[in-house]
């Protein structure tokens, strides 16, 4: 990517880098002289600081906190919030919190489930990446860069500008940032035909704890392989993204066919679970489960929404539908066709037909919410449905949801080594649960959280085992987190496991070889392993 952004600075800025070590300092007017010095050296940072008494520092905090919990009095705050315009200032930011002793909290969208990427319990700076959003589309080749301050929106709204054939495989909440998707694995509704986004990421620029620019080249596969579904605030801070493109027809069809109890959504989400992973690549699927009003005046009943993308006209989806799944009872008039790229928005619950909301990052409402994940191996029996719809009735799940993506195709083909994301074969969908309630009851959130506990105790009969998997993107903390001091192996192992199964060891060993300090960390971040680990043979 030919961007000033990527500009090296000067030999002595990583000699720098080499040469500090873990001074401490127990305030952040230290870490603001060390900006002033850096900046005297190189480029004025004082325009995208900001400290607790600054005006704007509010306003820059809130803009990119997706989930309101972490937005409360009782929330701790960042000493400083560094909105960076080049690399010189990531640079350094990074220089200044190592001799100052403070954590860096790395935000490129805001969307961490558990509030990571703009939370920590001991003093810390937030780099937020809003200023990295470039996003450079090349249809002769089908790649692009996108810098990780990008929306998966703004990388949507660029293909289509320039081509109705181009699309990636990433999500379908357009405000997600690049950084966090990617880093995690990254899924969508182009998984079955394409894989995850990480799947298409062949190139990236990235600084690393000494404060080197590197690229795939220069940072070895094992760094590229770490990035690329191992979680961001890991390994270092990537800049830049380079992906392949993917081919898709100009026209697709979409449609939701919802079933309630009465009309027996029961018996077609159990049929479904044996039909999903099976499907022909080119169709996707998901079914979510909400509360609903019943035909019945006064009552509750359970609804089941069938959603599926077809890469291709609804007359050839409709035999197939109907050969395949006969149960839904697919019609013509529940089909619709259109664009990709409008796809995105029919799936992310946008009722404007208008792309440009795919470059507004705060198009969606922002929510309190906690949720779950879970891989799903073999059916779940009728009996067991019929225990979990109960728990949609009870008052805490007013705003609630179950949601199943059927896996298969591409998704089986990639083997579970083959990036750190390890969710691949053997996997029928993948279960997520969430609960949301109001910022007039955040002081009651304990209630929520203990209702999907609740939920999430029931799953385990039916869901996948030692280790319990869960996705890294839909962050957990209640699988288990980092000390806020020295992590063990053992410890990380806990969490480390569910999300990446036996890709974690590999992953340790990377972490090992690019951070050996643990600069780049937070509550469910890869650990090095200390030399008294090393002897213990972990």
């Amino acid at each position: 990517m030919k961007s000033p952004h990527f500009s090296l600075l000067p030999f002595l800025l990583v000699v720098l880098f080499s040469l500090s070590g873990t001074t401490l300092a127990h305030s952040h007017e230290d870490f603001l002289h060390c900006l002033s010095l850096h900046s005297a050296k190189f480029d004025s940072i004082s325009k995208v600081i900001y400290m607790q008494n600054n005006s704007s520092y509010s306003s820059i905090l809130d803009a990119s906190i997706q989930n309101y919990r972490f937005s409360t009095p009782a929330t701790p705050k960042p000493s400083v919030i560094v909105t960076p315009l080049q690399t010189s200032h990531i640079q350094a930011t990074i220089y200044c919190s190592k001799k100052c002793g403070l954590q860096i909290r790395i935000r490129s969208g805001g969307h961490d489930f558990e509030g990571l990427s703009y939370v920590s319990e001991v003093p810390f700076v937030i780099l937020d990446l809003l200023n990295f959003r470039a996003v450079e589309i090349d249809t002769k080749n089908k790649v692009a860069w996108v810098e990780s301050g990008a929306t998966i929106g703004e990388l949507y709204y660029r293909i289509a500008e320039k081509s109705k054939t181009l699309a990636f495989p990433a999500g379908v909440c357009h405000t997600v940032g690049v950084g966090g998707h990617f880093s995690g694995g990254g899924y969508g509704i182009l998984m079955r035909k394409y894989g995850l986004a990480a799947d298409h990421v062949i190139d990236a620029h990235l600084i690393d704890v000494n404060g080197r620019i590197i690229d795939r080249k220069s940072m070895g596969e094992d760094l590229f392989w770490a990035i690329r579904g191992g979680g961001g605030n890991t390994f270092g801070i990537v800049l830049a993204w380079k992906v392949k493109l993917v081919s898709i027809p100009a026209v697709v069809t979409v449609f939701t066919v919802n079933r309630d109890l009465e009309q027996n959504a029961t018996k077609i989400v159990y049929r479904w679970q044996y039909i999903a992973h099976k499907l022909p690549d080119d169709l996707f699927t998901d079914v979510t489960i909400i509360k609903v009003n019943s035909s019945q005046e006064g009552k509750k009943t359970i609804q089941a929404a069938f959603r599926a993308l077809f890469l291709g006209g609804v007359d050839k989806l409709i035999p197939l539908i109907q050969d395949s799944f006969p149960e839904l009872g697919l019609v013509k008039e529940n089909c619709i066709e259109m664009s990709w790229v409008e796809s995105i928005l029919y799936f992310g619950g946008v009722s404007t037909k208008s792309l440009d909301i795919l470059l507004d990052r705060n198009a969606l409402p922002k929510q309190i919410f906690k949720a779950k994940s879970d891989y799903v191996k073999e059916p779940i029996p009728q009996s067991g449905f019929e225990g979990i719809w109960p728990k949609f009735f009870e008052k805490e799940a007013e705003v609630s949801y179950m949601m199943m993506v059927g896996f298969g195709g591409k998704m089986d083909a990639i083997p579970e080594t083959e990036l750190p994301y390890p969710h691949r074969a053997g996997n029928l969908y993948q279960a997520s649960y969430l609960v949301g309630w109001s910022k007039e009851e955040n002081a009651e959130s304990q209630k929520y959280v203990s209702w999907i506990r609740r939920l999430y105790s029931y799953m385990a009969t039916y869901v996948s085992k030692s280790p319990r998997e869960a996705y890294y993107n839909y962050r957990d903390i209640d699988i288990g987190t980092n000390s806020n001091g020295y992590t063990s192996y053992a410890q990380a192992s806990i969490w480390g496991r569910k999300y990446f199964k036996n890709n974690f060891n590999r992953l340790v060993h990377v972490k090992t070889m690019v951070d050996p300090e643990n600069f780049f960390k937070n509550e469910q971040s890869i650990p090095p392993i200390s030399p008294s680990q090393k002897k213990k043979g972990h």
